[in-house]
C-alpha cells in the first residue's frame, strides 16, 4: 500500500516503514562515524535500554551498539504492523535496528511488552543472559538506560493503573502555541492539576520503576560492579516552567532525581564503581511535544537560533556527545567521579540550549513573531519536518509513491 501521513489535532496516527528504517540507518551511520573510530579503553559491554524504540532511547541503543560494539537488550511496547494497517514508528525502528545489528555481527535482543510489569523484568533478565552467552561475554549489565515515556503505568504491587497528565500546579496556565502544520499562532490553556493527578503523574513518570529495574537486575546478579545507569529529563527555560518544570511533569522529574540519588548510593556502596545519573537533555520534537502549550512556539524559535549558530542537535547527536564527552571520556571511562556534572550531580547535555546568548536570541524571536512572519522568524518548518520524520515521513531518499508492506516484512 501507499502510505501518506495522517495528522489529526497535531497527532500523527500512522507511520511509514521505509521512512522509519531510513532514519535508523542514518543514525547508525552517524554513530559509526563519530564514535567507532575514537573508542576509549573502557566502553559498555552489555547494555539494557528501557524505552529503546524511539527518541533518546533508540539513539542510546544505536550509539552503544554501532559506536562501541555493545551487546544490547532493548525493551519497548509497540503496536506491530499488519498487511493492511501501519504499526507504530517504534515497531519499524526496532525491526530495522535488529536487522542492521545482525548484518553487522552485533548481538541484540528486543522485547515487546509492558516494561513496568514484573513479567518483563523476568523476561529481560533471561534475555540478558542469552544475549551475553551468544556474544561470549559475562552476563553483567554495565549500562542501563532508562528512557520510558508512557502515559500509563500499572503498579505491579497493587494492580492499580495510573495515568499521567501535563498540567500546571496551583493555577491554570495560558500561553502562546504554534500550529506546526499551518504556522497559525493561538493561545492554549490548561487547568491546574488536582492532588490525585499529581500523584498519578509521579507514579507514571517518576523514579519508582527505575529503582525496581535496578533492584531486579541486582537480585538476578546481572549488575556489573561498574554499572552505569542514566535516566533522561528536561528542564528548559523559565518561560516553560509553569507547564513543565513547575507542573505535573516537573514534579515527576523531581522524583526521578530522588531515585537517581538512591540508586547511586546503592551502586557506589563500598569499593564499587557503579553510578547513577540524570542527564538533562536538549529540547527536541517528540510525538507528544506538539500538543504541550508554549513548547512548539519555543522549540521553533530555538531551532532557528541553534541552527544559525551551528549548535543544533537531534537525538543521535545529543547521545553521541553524552557518551563521548561525558560518560566515556578517557578520564571518566574508569573513574565515574570524573564524569562532568552540575551542582546537583546532573549531566548537562542541554548546555548549548541554555547558553545565555541562545536564550536571549530565542526570547527576541518570540517577541517579534507574528503570523505574517512566522516562517521567516521561526523554524516551524523544521519542527514540522522533525515531527513527520519521527513517524517515517518527510525523510530524504524515501519514495513515498512506492508500495510498501506495513507488516514490515522484507
Amino acid at each position: 500500500m501507499i502510505i501518506k501521513p495522517m495528522v489529526r489535532n497535531s497527532i500523527c496516527i500512522n507511520s511509514h516503514p521505509a521512512g522509519c528504517a531510513k532514519v535508523v540507518r542514518n543514525q547508525i551511520a552517524y554513530a559509526r562515524k563519530n564514535l567507532a573510530g575514537d573508542k576509549p579503553a573502557r566502553t559498555p559491554r552489555l547494555a539494557l535500554i528501557l524505552g529503546c524504540s524511539t527518541g533518546y532511547g533508540l539513539a542510546s541503543r544505536i550509539a552503544a551498539a554501532f559506536g562501541y560494539g555493545t551487546v544490547t537488550v532493548g525493551v519497548s511496547f509497540e503496536k506491530p504492523g499488519t498487511e493492511t494497517k501501519c504499526g507504530t514508528p517504534g515497531f519499524y525502528n526496532n525491526l530495522c535496528f535488529d536487522r542492521e545489528a545482525a548484518a553487522a555481527g552485533l548481538v541484540s535482543r528486543t522485547l515487546d511488552g509492558d516494561a513496568y510489569s514484573a513479567e518483563m523484568k523476568t523476561r529481560a533478565a533471561a534475555a540478558l543472559r542469552e544475549a551475553a552467552k551468544a556474544a561470549g561475554i559475562e552476563a553483567k549489565a554495565d549500562l542501563i538506560i532508562y528512557s520510558l515515556a508512557s502515559p500509563v503505568r500499572t503498579d505491579p504491587a497493587t494492580g492499580i493503573t495510573h495515568r499521567s497528565v501535563i498540567k500546571p500546579i496551583g493555577a491554570a496556565y495560558s500561553g502562546v502555541t504554534l500550529d506546526m502544520m499551518s504556522g497559525a499562532i493561538s493561545s492554549a490553556s490548561a487547568e491546574a492539576a488536582g492532588e490525585e493527578e499529581i500523584a498519578n503523574t509521579i507514579k507514571v513518570m517518576g523514579g519508582e520503576d527505575w529503582e525496581l529495574w535496578i533492584d531486579a537486575l541486582d537480585s538476578e546478579k546481572l549488575l556489573a560492579g561498574d554499572a552505569r545507569t542514566v535516566a533522561y529529563t528536561y528542564i528548559g527555560p523559565e518561560l516553560s516552567w509553569a507547564i513543565y518544570k513547575n507542573g505535573t511533569i516537573g514534579r515527576a522529574k523531581l522524583d526521578l532525581e530522588r531515585a537517581a540519588a538512591a540508586i547511586n548510593a546503592k551502586l557506589s556502596a563500598g569499593p564499587a564503581k557503579g553510578r547513577a545519573w540524570i542527564s538533562v537533555n536538549k529540547a527536541l520534537v517528540t510525538r507528544a511535544s506538539a500538543v504541550i502549550p508554549i513548547i512548539p512556539f519555543y522549540v521553533s524559535c530555538l531551532f532557528k537560533v541553534m541552527k544559525e549558530k551551528g549548535l543544533h542537535e537531534g537525538c543521535i547527536e545529543q547521545i553521541t556527545r553524552l557518551y563521548k564527552e561525558r560518560l566515556y571520556t578517557a578520564e571518566a571511562a574508569f573513574d565515574p567521579d570524573r564524569v562532568a556534572v552540575d551542582g546537583e550531580r546532573r549531566i548537562r547535555i542541554d548546555d548549548w540550549e541554555m547558553r545565555g546568548d541562545v536564550q536571549q536570541a530565542v526570547l527576541d524571536r518570540m517577541a517579534r513573531t507574528k503570523e505574517d512572519n512566522v516562517f521567516e522568524i521561526t523554524d516551524v518548518a523544521g519542527f514540522k519536518h522533525d515531527f513527520l520524520e519521527a513517524h517515517g515521513f518527510d525523510v530524504e531518499g524515501v519514495d513515498y509513491e512506492a508500495e510498501v508492506d506495513p507488516s514490515g516484512a522484507l
